[in-house]
């Protein structure tokens, strides 16, 4: 440990009980700790960078973490017990984590305190495992893509030994290098020592991570698998394996999702069962069994349907898909068990579980979260979509408009080189400029953050392009060639145009990265961001690059990410795959993203953003280069997910289950958009409600013949609808509306294919669904009219200023496309409600944003879910936005529309049938 190290750790410890200490109780500290250290080290020169220490620790202390919320089925039988043996437990794994984190990872203790929270959260919904009889607890933990769910699952299994969970199996993915980097996290953070050397902690020389940290007495656990990319509970080591389960030490398994690998898991369990009297299977008794399923919406779930008998019920023999069937057998084959997944994309899983409580005798329960949903707040210093992609203000989600960070770069020049839909042969020509850009981008960051002190940290770049293993290899060829030119050139200089390689780094440095680090040290609270001059970085940029290797990592490449061989001077690589790179596996920092695979599935998309996380001192080093169509997809799902988010937080407050929840979210108007409906047979039945919820169009035509239709369609309702109630802000409003007129202008709109939320079929359908029940027979009809608009026109008696929306769509294509995929302006959602009512939504709004530890609405935008609670269940809102067509160049306005539905606890569901050669065509494959 160096002197900065030690000055760290003494000024964390002497500020570990302030809150939010100042920069200058911070400083005083630091000097303590600086004094403190030479004081130790008499005799000898003590070196310590006084302020990087400051900054660091005014980072570290400015860190702050929210609540997690709980959706919990109160009557599954579950007995609390956490709060009753607390002080009787031997918190010991657990101690030795939070040390390990705070004092060698970092982290501040606001953090650490979080996790404490929400471990404790997770655990006291498992079942004690000292209860007798028989016990089955079905969890689900969702956390955001890359904001530390496996530090979560360590911090628990720390916890579950520490309370008697003697058998602890983690699904590690589906690849061996995700397997092995989830086993080594555990090496460090719960076993304390290599794996690879041995299979339990009996030699001081093999210590790791918590290994070394000093508590006077030795935790042991063992060890079935280790972190060698090899190190799989194989059928060889299964047979050689003589430890019983639930003998002696804490055991962990942590295996790949993989049916061989599974079926030696579930044959070494069996070894140990007693044979049931009347069923004559196996049960493994008196080991109380935790499985840990990471990334569990990847493999574990059954996507075989189940089938049905002619009363409508499951029928108990259905199949099942592999994985899904060994993971329940093994859970089903133990008295006590506990399963937790973890997932930042949760939804397909919700969604294929059409019925919940499906039994089968040979699996036992689906694997449905039928105990208990917690959802993970990340940290104040996590960079998630929301940061990246940015957030208009969104009255749907009652979310404060969030500029996006200045990292993004589109790219343009790819089509020739990478063609969207090119085949496992295809060869790539040369390099796209943007490539060369991004790789010169990536050298720039490995030099700046030497600069800043972060020389030996990690420095990654990924390429994502192709799925085709023979393609990857082709990139990796070209990237190689173009570093060790770059190399080359920076190395001995360029004979043909001196100082021209130099010239063009400089432009690069002054151009882009000058402006975005300022921008950045504006607006993020990252003190260990500082500027860097070009006559800083130039002498460094030979040191940044020479240290760069390109490594391929797909399933036939026999490249490995390994950070770990380099955890002292840092590796700096350039990681060039597909799959492989986009689910769970970790680069280590990640500053530069050269991201080109299309896809529009939801989960797909959000797995595949590497670049989320924690950047800590160079987050304004970081680039994403990809395309506008990407960017756009990206903004639309940052919406979908966050108002799916919001819904889980709103039901969590109303004390909903998560079968509640399920429903729900596959009821949901987003749903259409963002399940995995690629996993369902054609033709699979689901159901829809808009309670709650909205309904906008966002993609329109770019047809004069169907726009027109469109328009006239507008202009019969107005004229039906005759003089306009009352005006306010040059809006037009309509009261007392009844629900015949609004389903005669929904049935004669013809609505885009495309625009999923915006089906006015499944709208006619839905409301007409509600009319017996004496809901949504009034509306409010608004026609908006925009004061400050270029261009009006004339609907029948009334004068509009039209609303301009930008076209994000190619000029080729024949879509309409708004930015953002939003329509709606803020504050125009309760237009139809009193100023009395307006003023409760945005006390109750600001309420919940400081329960949230957010500041009050500066904009006093609405939270939306509020809006629409205080609507009556007998109120729709129809909102009529004409759109200029200049926006498309066309010569008559584009007709949008948006329905804000109220909360009813009796709505009426709706059913639509999925068809997946539709969504083959419009969103491909994952």
């Amino acid at each position: 440990m160096n002197d900065y190290d030690r000055a760290r750790l003494v000024a964390q410890a002497f500020l570990k009980g302030e809150q939010t200490p100042t920069r200058k109780i911070i400083q005083e500290k630091v000097k303590i700790a600086v004094e403190s250290t030479r004081s130790s080290e008499q005799g000898r020169a003590v070196e310590v960078d006084e302020e990087k220490l400051v900054r660091e620790l005014e980072s570290l202390f400015n860190i702050w973490m929210g609540p997690g919320t709980v959706l919990e089925n109160p009557k599954d039988g579950h007995i609390p017990w956490l709060a009753d043996r607390n002080s009787e437990v031997n918190w010991d794994f657990w101690n030795r984590y939070v040390l390990y984190l705070e004092e060698d990872k970092g982290w501040a203790p606001a953090t650490t305190r979080g996790l404490d929270q929400l471990t404790d959260s997770i655990l006291e919904r498992l079942e004690n495992p000292l209860r007798s009889g028989a016990w089955d607890r079905r969890g689900m933990v969702v956390g955001q893509v890359q904001s530390g769910k496996t530090a979560n699952y360590t911090g628990l299994i720390c916890k579950a030994v520490d309370a008697g969970y003697k058998l602890i199996i983690v699904l590690a993915g589906m690849q061996d290098s995700l397997r092995s980097q989830t086993q080594l996290r555990l090496d460090e953070g719960f076993l304390g020592y290599d794996s690879q050397v041995h299979r339990a902690s009996t030699q001081e020389s093999s210590s790791i991570g918590v290994g070394q940290i000093p508590l006077g007495k030795r935790l042991i656990a063992d060890s079935a698998t280790n972190s060698a990319n090899n190190g799989d509970f194989s059928k060889k080591v299964a047979g050689q394996f003589g430890v019983s389960a639930g003998a002696g030490n804490p055991l962990l398994f942590v295996v790949k999702k993989n049916t061989t690998v599974l079926k030696n898991l579930l044959h070494w369990a069996l070894r140990h069962g007693d044979k049931h009297e009347k069923s004559a299977k196996r049960i493994v008794r008196g080991v109380p069994l935790l499985v840990i399923d990471d990334e569990a919406d990847n493999a574990s779930i059954n996507t075989n349907s189940p089938l049905f008998d002619e009363n409508g019920q499951v029928q108990e023999e259905y199949d099942v898909s592999a994985i899904n069937g060994l993971i329940r057998r093994l859970l089903h084959s133990f008295e006590k068990s506990a399963y937790v997944g973890y997932t930042a994309t949760p939804f397909a899983n919700i969604f294929i579980y059409s019925e919940p409580t499906q039994k089968n005798p040979e699996y036992g329960d689906d694997l449905f979260p039928s105990s208990f949903i917690i959802n993970l707040p990340a940290p104040s210093n996590y960079i998630g979509p929301v940061q990246v992609f940015g957030l208009d203000r969104e009255p749907t989600i009652g979310r404060e408009a969030s500029e996006a960070l200045p990292i993004i770069r589109p790219v343009d020049d790819q089509k020739e080189w990478m063609p969207e839909k090119h085949k496992k042969d295809h060869v790539p020509g040369e390099l796209p400029q943007s490539l060369k850009q991004a790789i010169r981008a990536f050298i720039l960051c490995c030099a700046a953050r030497i600069v800043r002190g972060q020389e030996n940290e990690h420095n990654s770049m990924l390429v994502h392009v192709a799925r085709f293993t023979a393609v990857q290899s082709e990139v990796a060829k070209q990237v190689k060639d173009e570093l060790t030119s770059l190399q080359k050139r920076l190395r001995y200089g360029d004979s043909n145009a001196p100082g021209k390689l130099e010239e063009e780094f400089e432009k690069l440095w002054k151009d882009d990265f000058v402006p975005t680090t300022s921008s950045i040290i504006s607006s993020i609270p990252d003190p260990e961001l500082k500027s860097v001059s070009w006559e800083e970085v130039k002498p460094l940029l030979h040191r940044a690059a020479s240290k760069i290797q390109v490594k391929k990592i797909n399933g036939t490449a026999k490249d490995v990410l390994d950070y770990w061989e380099h955890k002292d001077k840092g590796l700096s690589v350039i990681a060039i795959g597909g799959d492989k790179l986009s689910r769970g596996l970790t680069l280590e920092g990640l500053s530069v993203s050269y991201y080109l695979r299309a896809s529009k599935m939801y989960d797909t998309l959000m797995q595949m953003g590497r670049w989320f996380g924690y950047r800590p001192g160079y987050l304004d080093l970081c680039r994403l280069y990809t395309t506008d169509e990407l960017i756009e997809w990206y903004e639309h799902i940052t919406v979908a997910s966050e108002e799916l988010r919001q819904e889980f937080d709103y039901m969590a407050d109303a004390g909903a289950t998560p079968d509640e929840f399920g429903l729900k979210v596959r009821t949901h108007p987003q749903g259409l958009l963002i399940t995995g409906v690629n996993k369902m047979k054609t033709g699979t039945v689901m159901q829809l409600s808009y309670t709650r919820s909205l309904s906008e169009t966002t993609i329109f035509y770019k047809d004069e013949k169907k726009n027109q239709q469109n328009l006239e369609v507008t202009e019969e309702l107005l004229r039906k609808l005759g003089s306009h109630t009352r005006q306010e802000k040059n809006n037009y409003i309509w009261e007392q509306v009844s629900a015949e007129k609004v389903i005669d202008f929904l049935s004669g709109y013809e609505s885009h294919d495309n625009c999923r939320l915006a089906n006015t079929s499944l709208l006619v359908k839905y409301i007409e669904a509600q009319l017996p029940a004496d809901e949504l027979i009034l509306w409010t009809v608004v026609l908006i009219s925009n004061n400050r608009a270029k261009n009006t026109w004339r609907f029948v008696d009334h004068e509009v200023g039209l609303t301009l929306r930008k076209d994000t769509s190619p000029e080729s294509s024949q879509e309409y496309r708004l930015s953002n995929s939003r329509l709606l302006s803020p504050n125009d959602e309760w237009l139809d409600l009193s100023r009395e009512t307006r003023d409760e939504i945005l006390n109750l709004t600001n309420q919940r944003r400081a329960e949230a530890g957010k500041p009050p609405s500066s904009s006093n935008t609405p939270d939306a879910k509020i809006v629409r609670s205080k609507r009556s269940p007998r109120n729709g809102l129809l909102l009529i936005y004409p759109l200029d067509p200049e926006g498309i160049n066309s010569e008559i306005p584009v007709i949008g529309f948006v329905m804000s539905f109220p909360d009813s606890k009796t709505a009426q569901m709706v059913e639509y049938r999925v068809n997946n050669p539709y969504w083959k065509q419009e969103f491909g494959q994952p």
